[in-house]
């Protein structure tokens, strides 16, 4: 892949991550680390800057040493995805509404098995 295309994949993502900020169900961390990723691949000076960044540089950090998560971020992840299958459970109906149950099963088993950082 060339420069340009991880330089664009790594804004795209630093918007995702940007409007994770403001939407409670869309979330920051793991865009930011997707960021950090690209920007790895095509501009050492905004990887930098998002690595040392006051706010998001620990999480990026603590996943790039140890794939871990703070357990803040677990729990907010594990509320998210409890507060997405109940919507779907009462608005959508069967069996559409086991999607969601089933990503919340396995995201958020995946997510609460990493370490914590």
């Amino acid at each position: 892949m060339s420069r340009t295309l991880y330089q664009i994949g790594g804004f795209l993502a630093l918007g995702l991550g940007g409007v994770g900020i403001v939407l409670p169900l869309l979330p920051t961390v793991p865009f930011l680390i997707l960021a950090a990723y690209c920007f790895a691949r095509s501009d050492e000076t905004l990887e930098r800057w998002l690595v040392e960044h006051p706010t998001f540089g620990s999480h990026v950090r603590s996943w790039r040493e140890r794939g871990a998560i703070s357990q803040k971020g677990k729990r907010a992840a594990l509320a998210a995805f409890a507060t997405s299958a109940l919507v779907a459970l009462l608005f959508v109906s069967l069996p559409y509404s086991l999607m969601p149950l089933a990503a919340a099963l396995i995201g958020g088993t995946w997510i609460w098995t990493r370490p914590d950082a």
